[in-house]
């Protein structure tokens, strides 16, 4: 079994509300598009014990995965929505000044 990067205890609270969410969603898109478990891990290419963790929104699981089972069933863009470019997009003409040595105003 591959190691778990994060446990469900040591996730903030609101972070595992969405897993599990995201778990639910992928659970309930996959019964309702009649996928048998086994045909969703052929599609997606995981175990049949990587996508249980991901119905139960185990943080261990890797984003990488819940956003393909989203992909895969067709559910992407109303489930993980791009950020707005604000939060993403770099302006390369505005640059954080490294301070000085002797700059009082390093501080501030």
């Amino acid at each position: 079994m591959p190691k778990k990067i994060l446990s469900a205890h040591a996730v903030p609270t609101l972070v595992q509300e969405r897993l599990t969410i995201w778990g639910k969603c992928i659970r309930k898109q996959r019964i309702t598009q009649n996928l048998q478990a086994g045909e969703l891990c052929s599609r997606m290419g995981i175990s049949d014990a990587t996508l249980r963790r991901l119905e139960k929104g185990d943080p261990g699981a890797g984003t990488g995965i819940f956003l393909t089972a989203f992909l895969v069933l067709g559910i992407l863009d109303l489930t993980a929505l791009v950020p707005d470019e604000q939060l993403w997009a770099t302006d390369t003409r505005r640059r954080v000044r490294r301070p000085v040595p002797g700059d009082h105003d390093a501080d501030f």
